[in-house]
Parts: structure tokens; C-alpha cells; sequence
């Protein structure tokens, strides 16, 4: 097909993907899908957007299917088969495999060609995908490949051409944004090289469009030209901003960057006024401010990347940004975001670490560090701060109008935490991480101003004075904030007994506002200076603020503050006993009550701190909870995250009523089904916590029931995934191996012999003990069956110890699976021998001599005195034998029996691992039934029923009465003496 055919063809194949109509869009999305790979289909997606008499939603996708070619196809040395490492235990190699084709060299020489022939593209939407696309194959080949690429856009930016100018100043400014970011020396270096030959035109370019735009400012009737050249001011200053902080090294390098610096000041200066004048025109408006913020950006990105060479505009900065957001310079200019980006300055400058000498500041070795520090501390006089502080608190704290009428409208979406970095963004965030950073690093002259102000606002307040109400709330929220730095200083216990009590009392409908400030502060004081004894009476106090009647902002912030207390290092369960009851009463109305999915979440994880923190006596309290949850698991289907808080709820539910548990299966297994079920897409949110809800009902369930055993027809997927949830999973076949070991392996042990044989081989060291912890809990409880269901496993086992297997934790597993074998089932263990020979080409004596010296060579590998026991064990069990192997070895084997007795014996030669079941039970409220099943196996086990001193004995006098009394003295004579007499020792 000729190029002018397959055009037309593609051409329709686009214009059939642009079209709503499912059964016309899919077969033409398809049919793309498979053209991504073919030589010349890049060419002819140039060609069609380059088009612009084609639809402009046809362009759109030629240039959206191009650009993802681009991530696909267009690396020359994209490999054949991709290779995903898993961040769990399992290093799988063969595990996605993706067939990538790069597009051929010519076809891309050809496409470069003309992705920058022209740059007069006129819609705006279509030429930023573009510079985008550009920017892409730019990371990848320029300057190397594509060294005309800046030279053609530095002469097209020169062009007095409008258009044109402004299409090629927003490539190279994606161009930039691009290379800036790549991080290797090398591209680090052709960077550099960059912006030294390109930055001092692209400068004094900003300049020139900075001067052009202030004098079509001052023409009456020029608004409708000023924004073109204010569009260029930004996309240069972009550029010029990527070049600055990421192409120079020094500040000696750079003095055309330092010009830039010098001249954010007096350009912001400029430009606000202007601002206000052009209130009126949303655009122009919106792009002032948007350059505004770019300035700003300059001075913070250059203070992060080159800290000393910002030294000259420390206090320039801080007398700018002061004087704009604390004096009345800035009334009537400021706006949120250029607020945001002040104290954000300041914040940094203060937090810089290069501005920080060594506590013994002669001690600093950089003199540079010296000079900012006294910068700094010179404009942070005792009056400069007290104003700003003062000026923080009273004028950025209060509450707005807007903020009440977002609280009266939407409760839950008003109190809803931004958390994260919203600080960076959003005001109230900002000012109040500003505050803290401040009083952190200016305590001592800070706290007596907030403390002045604290004994202005704490006496009594009219409830119809909103202006005295909103300035309490600001100055309790900073000595919320500031609760770490006030230890020492406020006795916490006595305000709030005396003052902060009594503000609960009042329940005027707008003293609601100091009701949430007054809880939420109780809250931050909690873990830092709060009497355990005054506990009771501030659940006395939350309580009512969780009730109905009470506005529902503080009825969330009550919830939050509760949450506090009882996760709380000093929390006491029998302090909270007599609150019970009605605490958790009214946090399951409030999470009834509530609508946002966010909100949910909230309450449900105080549900769960409360469970879990009082155990075992929640259980008369959770029949109403039991009954809501399925009902709110229906309802959150389209919100996962909502589900894993219900799930993270049940975890605590369920270890909370114990073996009780058994009743919620109806609900509580379909949960566990859908969670873990890798085929079903919301398993990526919900598996982490689905699998750890598994484990514990296993851990707490009394017997296993059909649908339980059922539920492991997920493990199979879950094991081969092998995500970070892989040791839990390990941990729940130990579990169904103790809860219905008879059931699950006559069901299950074909299924578990195959993945885990495939999986040994898969497995990092860590992974391959919990294998071997997994089976050996088989052996456990089946001596005499389980050995027979894993002969795969086995032989690896056998074969790896005989190769001399390295890692001393791997080593002591796969020998402790041969001493149970050998110990607990003599007669297999010889019958798996003989057949295990001929696969190693050795008579089964060889095998089982080497066996035994490599056992015994490195049994120092094994570290727990259990394990060195069971080997003990099971080495005097071969003492009685009168094979010659075995005969050959008898003085290293008692060696090693007499090793292990000096670990497991008390000096009146007792065995200290012996266990009865009239040994003391452990007074653990939290104790699961899984650890009393753990308790009773360990009961039955060899290690902790047998004396090792009584067995190996034992086996020394059958050894006697098989030898006879020479043949056995001949043996003992073949032992050191010092070994002898300590061996006397033990058994005598």
C-alpha cells in the first residue's frame, strides 16, 4: 500500500476513534492499536496533524496516539523481553514479558525533520502536545542525535513573527523543563553547556518582553494587546527559570542568573499594582498572577539548589516578603497564592540548612554558612518577630467568612484534612506550618507573646461577639500548634481543668466554634503534657460532644481527639472501662449519620484504635457495628478505600470477640473472597489488608469450617503474585495447618506440593526459611504422613545441603526438615535415601556419610536451642544403628549430642525446654486460639516432651546391647576423654 492509500486509511481509522458510538470507536481503537507497531505509521500521523484543515479532534488524536508511540517505541535499544523485579521475597526472572519495536532510524530522522519545520500551529490545546512531544524525543536523542533541534528553536524565537515566536518558545521551554531533569553526570554536563550558551539572549529576550508589555500598560485602550506579550514574558521566564537552577554550578557562573534574582524584586513590585488595576479581566488577571508566582519560584528554587550563592538575597527576601504579608504595604495587593509563596520563602530560608552553624559556631567550617546565620538572626530582631507573630495569629488564623459558610453548608467536606503538602499550596496549611516552623526555631523570644495573648483571650466571651469568638479560636489554634514547644512553660493540667472545662459548657449555637477549637487542642496536648489522672474527666468531657445534638464539625473533631487518647503510650484500658459503652455508642450513630466517604473513614479507624486498645471487652458493644458493616460494604462498592477501612475495622473486630468470630463468617468470608481475589480489580487496594483480615480469623476461629477451607482456592494466585503480602501468606497456611490440619491437607497438600517445590527455586533466603517453617509445621503435626506428600520438596532439600548450600539461616532450615524426618519417620527417611541415591549417581551409604558431615560440620548454623535440639535428637537416634556409615561416625555424632546438652540443660542437668500441660498458662487477655492450638503441639513435639538427656542415655545403652559391652567400649573409646567425662556427667 502506497503512503498517499495508507494515509486515507488512517485518516478514517482516526476519525472513526473520535466517535461516541462504542461499536464504531472500539474496532478503530483496536485497529490503531495494532498500527503502532508498523514502519511509516508515525509519518502519516505527522502528516495528518500537521494538516489543519483536518478535524480538529482528528488532529488531537494523531498527535495523543503519537506521543504514546513515543513512550513505547522510540528508544533504539528497548529490549525484547522486560524483566520485572518484585519488591517481595520472590525474584521470579520470567515474569512480564512485553515485545517492544523501536521505529526504525529512518523513518525517526524523517519524523525529527519534520516535527520542527515549522512551528505555526494555531490552536492551542494541539501545539502544547506537541512541544510536549518534542520535549520527549528530545530526553531521549538531543543533543546527540538531533543537535539542530536548539538551534532551530533558538532562530524561530528570534522570528518577529508573533505566532511563530510564541509556538517555539513553548517547545523550548518543555525542551528545557525536559533535559533539566535528567540527573546523570553527562546530561547533567550537556545541560550546563546549554544554558551558558543560550541564557544571557533568553534574559535580556524576558527583559525586552517585560519592557514591551509595561509600556502597553500605560496606553489607554491597549487591553486587548497586553496579552500576547505578557504570554511570552511567561513562557521565557519559564525557560530562563529551568536554565538558571539547573545549568550553572556557582554563583561565579552565573551572573546573568544572579541578574534574574536581582530583578524578581522590582518586577513583582510592578506587577501587583496591576494586578489590582486588571481585577476586571479575568485573563489578564489570571496570567498576571500566574507570572507573579513565577518570580516567586525563581527565588525559591534557586535558595533549595544554591543555597550560598542566594546569600546576597537572604535579606532582600525577607524584607520583601515581610513587608508584603505582615505590614499594610501589602493591603489590597496581596492574593492567596503570592501569600503562600512568601512565607514559603521565609520558611525555607529559616529551615535552610546551609544557614545553620554547628551549635559551637566556630566550629563551622564553611564561613558562608557564618555570614547567612547572621543575616538571618539580624532581621529576626525581638520586634520583627513579636510583629509577625502577632500579625499571623490575629490577622492569617482567624476564621473567614467564607470558611463559616463552608462549615454551615458542608460540615464534613469543611473539616475534611488536606494533609500532605497542601502547605505548599493552600493558605491555611501554610500559615499554619509557617507558625510552627517559626516558634520552633524563635521560641524563646515567641513564647511570651503567645502567652500574653493566651491571658488576653481566655476570659469570658459574649456568644454573639463572632469577632472575639474567631480570635480566641486563632490563639488556641496556635498553642495547639505550638503544644512541643510550650512543655516547660504552661502547666496544661491546671488550664484545662480551670478554663478549657468550662468553655465545653457553653452550648450557644456559635460558641460551637470555640467547642471544636477547645477539643481539638485537647487533643494536641494529650501526648505531650496531660496528667493519666485527669484522663476520666476528659472522656467525661468528649463524650457530650459526640452526641446528636451537637454540631457535626465538633462532633468529628471530638471523634479525632478521642482517637488521640486511646492510641495514646499513657492510655489505660481501665480508666476508659466506665466510657465505654457510650463512646462507642455514639461513634456508631456518628458514623451512621455521615455521608462522605472520607468521613467514614475517620470514624471507623477511632472505631478501630477503641477496639483494639480494650481487646477482648468490646464484645458486649458490637452487635449493633456487626450489623451496619455489611450494610456500608454494599454501599462503598465504588469506594475502595472506604473498604479498607472497613476491613482494617474487622481485623480489630475480629480479634476483639475472639473465637466469637465464628459467628460473623456469613459476612466476614465473602470479604476475605472478594479482597484476595486477584482477578477482581479493586484486589489492588484491598488485598494488603484482605489477606491480614484472613490471617486473624484463622488465628482466632475454633475449627474450620467448608467455606473456610474454601476461601484457599485464592492462595494459589496470591502465592504466584508474589507481592509483599507473601510472608502473611505463609503465615495463613501454618494456620489452616494447626485449625483443620486433617481437612486441609487431604483437600489441599497435592496443590501446596506443587507451588511450593516451584517456588523454593523462585525465592530469595528469607522467602525460602518461611517455606521450610510452613512444611516443617506439617511434619509437626503429621510425623508420619506429611513427609510422604512432599518427595519434590524434599529431594531439594537433600540435594541442596549436599551441595553445601552457603547461607547459614537456609542451611539450619532444610537441616531441621531432615532431622524430622529422621527423627519422628526412621523408616521413610531410609526409603527416601535409597531412592534419592540413584538420582546421584551414589550408593545410598555415600549419600547418607556426606549427609551426615555436612550436618554435623555445620551445626553451628542452627542458633535456636529448639532446632539444636531436634538435631541432637535426631543424630542419637542413629547411635543404636550398626551401619558401617553411621558406626564410622559415632564419636562426632556424640560430640554433637554433648554440645547441644550443654545448651538445653540446667546445671542440675534438667532439660529446659520441657513442657507439660501443667506448666502455667500465660495471663494474656489477647491470647488467640490459635496460640493455645500452637501450645498444644509444642506439648506433643519431641523437643519439648522428650529429655535429650534421658534419650540420648537411652540410646547409648541400646547402642551397648547391640555392640555388646567390647564393641560398645571399643566405640567409646574412639571419643576424647574430656568429651567423655562430660558426656558421664549428664547421664550418670
Amino acid at each position: 500500500m502506497d503512503f498517499a492509500t495508507a494515509s486515507t486509511v488512517v485518516l478514517e481509522t482516526l476519525t472513526k476513534a473520535t466517535s461516541q458510538d462504542q461499536t464504531i470507536l472500539k474496532p478503530a481503537e483496536q485497529q490503531l492499536k495494532q498500527w503502532e507497531t508498523q514502519p511509516g505509521f508515525y509519518s502519516i500521523l505527522v502528516s495528518i496533524f500537521s494538516n489543519h484543515a483536518i478535524s480538529l479532534n482528528v488532529r488531537w488524536l494523531a498527535v495523543l496516539y503519537f506521543k504514546n508511540g513515543v513512550d513505547r517505541y522510540w528508544r533504539r535499544t528497548a529490549p525484547n523481553l522486560m524483566i520485572k523485579e518484585s519488591p517481595g521475597l520472590v525474584r521470579r526472572r520470567a515474569a512480564t514479558i512485553n515485545e517492544i519495536y523501536a521505529i526504525p532510524e529512518e523513518e525517526k530522522n524523517q519524523l525529527r525533520k519534520h516535527l520542527i519545520a515549522n512551528f505555526n500551529e494555531p490552536v492551542n490545546q494541539v501545539a502544547t502536545q506537541l512541544s510536549v512531544l518534542i520535549a520527549k524525543i528530545a530526553r531521549v536523542d538531543c543533543p546527540r542525535a538531533w543537535p539542530e533541534l536548539i538551534p532551530t528553536l533558538m532562530e524561530a524565537v528570534k522570528s518577529p513573527e508573533v505566532l511563530l515566536q510564541q509556538r517555539a518558545l513553548l517547545t523550548l521551554h518543555h525542551v528545557t523543563k525536559t533535559l533539566a531533569s535528567k540527573r546523570l553526570a553527562g546530561d547533567r554536563k550537556i545541560f550546563q553547556e546549554l544554558a551558558g550558551s543560550i541564557f544571557s539572549f533568553l534574559y535580556n529576550l524576558w527583559n525586552s518582553h517585560m519592557e514591551t508589555f509595561l509600556q502597553l500598560v500605560t496606553t489607554p485602550g491597549n487591553t486587548d494587546q497586553l496579552l500576547p506579550p505578557l504570554e511570552r514574558c511567561l513562557l521565557t521566564l519559564k525557560v530562563c527559570r529551568k536554565l538558571a537552577v539547573h545549568g550553572f554550578t556557582s554563583a561565579e557562573a552565573m551572573p546573568d542568573a544572579m541578574a534574574l534574582l536581582n530583578a524578581t524584586y522590582p518586577r513583582i513590585k510592578s506587577l501587583l499594582p496591576l494586578r489590582k488595576d486588571f481585577s476586571a479581566h479575568g485573563q489578564l488577571k489570571e496570567k498576571l498572577e500566574k507570572l507573579i508566582i513565577l518570580l516567586t519560584k525563581v527565588l525559591l528554587d534557586m535558595l533549595e539548589y544554591h543555597s550560598l550563592a542566594f546569600l546576597p538575597f537572604i535579606r532582600p527576601s525577607l524584607e520583601f516578603s515581610v513587608t508584603y504579608v505582615f505590614t499594610e504595604a501589602g493591603e489590597g495587593l496581596l492574593f492567596e497564592r503570592f501569600i503562600v509563596q512568601c512565607l514559603n520563602l521565609v520558611k525555607a530560608i529559616i529551615r535552610c540548612d546551609a544557614y545553620r552553624p554547628a551549635k559551637e559556631i566556630s566550629e563551622t567550617k564553611e564561613p558562608a554558612t557564618i555570614e547567612a546565620y547572621k543575616i538571618k538572626m539580624s532581621f529576626f530582631t525581638c520586634a520583627t518577630l513579636t510583629e509577625i507573630c502577632t500579625r499571623l495569629i490575629l490577622q492569617y488564623f482567624p476564621l473567614t467568612e467564607e470558611d463559616l459558610q463552608a462549615w454551615d453548608a458542608d460540615a464534613e467536606d469543611y473539616i475534611t484534612d488536606e494533609g500532605g503538602e497542601s502547605w505548599k499550596f493552600t493558605l491555611r496549611p501554610c500559615v499554619e506550618v509557617f507558625f510552627m516552623t517559626l516558634f520552633h526555631e524563635f521560641c524563646e523570644t515567641l513564647t511570651p507573646c503567645l502567652l500574653q495573648m493566651v491571658q488576653t483571650v481566655q476570659g469570658p466571651v459574649n456568644p454573639e461577639d463572632v469577632r472575639a469568638l474567631l480570635q480566641k479560636d486563632a490563639v488556641y489554634n496556635a498553642l495547639g500548634l505550638a503544644s512541643y514547644e510550650l512543655y516547660d512553660v504552661v502547666d496544661f493540667d491546671q488550664w484545662f481543668q480551670n478554663q478549657l472545662l468550662g468553655e465545653l459548657q457553653c452550648k450557644h449555637p456559635r460558641y460551637k466554634i470555640i467547642r471544636r477549637r477547645v477539643i481539638w487542642l485537647i487533643g494536641q496536648w494529650i501526648g505531650v503534657k496531660f496528667s493519666v489522672d485527669l484522663r476520666p474527666l476528659m472522656y467525661e468531657a468528649i463524650l457530650p460532644l459526640l452526641g446528636a445534638e451537637e454540631d457535626l464539625v465538633v462532633r468529628i473533631t471530638a471523634a479525632n481527639t478521642l482517637r488521640i487518647a486511646v492510641d495514646d503510650f499513657e492510655f489505660k484500658s481501665e480508666q476508659f472501662m466506665p466510657y465505654l459503652e457510650r463512646s462507642f455508642s455514639l461513634l456508631f450513630h456518628l458514623l451512621q449519620q455521615v455521608s462522605e466517604c472520607d468521613t467514614k473513614m475517620q470514624v471507623l479507624h477511632v472505631l478501630s484504635f477503641v477496639i483494639e486498645r480494650v481487646g477482648s471487652q468490646i464484645r458486649p458493644y458490637v452487635s449493633s457495628l456487626v450489623q451496619y458493616l455489611p450494610m456500608l460494604w454494599e454501599e462503598s462498592a465504588e469506594h475502595n478505600m472506604l473498604r479498607c477501612a472497613i476491613i482494617t475495622t474487622l481485623i480489630h473486630l475480629v480479634q476483639g470477640v475472639g473465637p466469637l468470630c465464628m459467628n460473623l463468617f456469613p459476612f466476614l468470608l465473602p470479604v476475605i473472597q472478594f479482597s484476595t481475589d486477584v482477578t477482581q480489580p479493586p484486589h489492588v487496594y484491598l488485598m494488603e489488608d484482605g489477606v491480614d483480615l484472613w490471617h486473624v480469623t484463622l488465628q482466632c476461629a475454633t475449627s474450620v469450617t467448608p467455606e473456610l477451607l474454601q476461601l484457599f482456592n485464592n492462595m494459589p494466585a496470591l502465592l504466584e503474585l508474589g507481592s509483599e503480602t507473601l510472608r502473611v501468606c505463609f503465615s495463613i497456611v501454618d494456620s489452616y495447618v494447626l485449625l483443620g490440619p486433617a481437612e486441609f491437607l487431604q483437600t489441599y497438600s497435592g496443590m501446596l506440593h506443587a507451588i511450593l517445590s516451584d517456588m523454593m527455586t523462585d525465592l530469595r533466603p528469607e522467602g525460602i526459611t518461611h517455606i521450610c517453617r510452613v512444611v516443617e509445621n506439617m511434619f509437626r503435626v503429621f510425623p508420619v504422613d506429611a513427609p510422604q506428600l512432599f518427595p519434590d520438596l524434599l529431594s531439594h532439600v537433600f540435594k541442596a545441603i549436599l551441595d553445601g548450600e552457603e547461607l547459614p539461616q537456609v542451611m539450619s532450615m532444610y537441616l531441621v526438615l531432615v532431622a524430622r524426618v529422621m527423627l519422628q519417620n526412621n523408616a521413610y527417611f531410609f526409603t527416601f535415601l535409597s531412592s534419592l541415591a540413584p538420582k546421584l549417581g551414589q550408593q545410598p551409604g555415600e549419600v547418607l556419610g556426606t549427609l551426615l558431615d555436612i550436618w554435623m560440620e555445620r551445626l553451628d548454623c542452627i542458633s535456636q536451642p529448639e532446632r539444636r535440639k531436634l538435631s541432637a535428637l535426631a543424630l542419637a537416634s542413629l547411635l543404636v544403628s550398626t551401619e558401617k556409615v553411621i558406626v564410622e561416625r559415632f564419636n562426632a555424632i556424640v560430640n554433637c549430642c554433648v554440645e547441644v546438652l550443654h545448651d538445653v540443660c540446667r546445671e542440675d542437668y534438667t532439660d529446659i525446654l520441657l513442657m507439660t500441660e501443667n506448666d502455667p498458662q500465660p495471663e494474656d487477655e489477647m491470647e488467640m486460639e490459635e496460640d493455645r492450638r500452637r501450645r498444644q503441639l509444642s506439648i506433643k513435639d519431641p523437643v519439648h516432651s522428650v529429655s535429650l538427656r534421658d534419650f540420648v542415655r537411652a540410646k547409648l545403652q541400646e547402642c551397648q546391647q547391640t555392640h555388646g559391652q567390647d564393641g560398645f567400649q571399643n566405640l567409646m573409646d574412639t571419643i576424647d576423654c574430656e568429651i567423655q567425662e562430660q558426656l558421664q556427667r549428664f547421664i550418670k
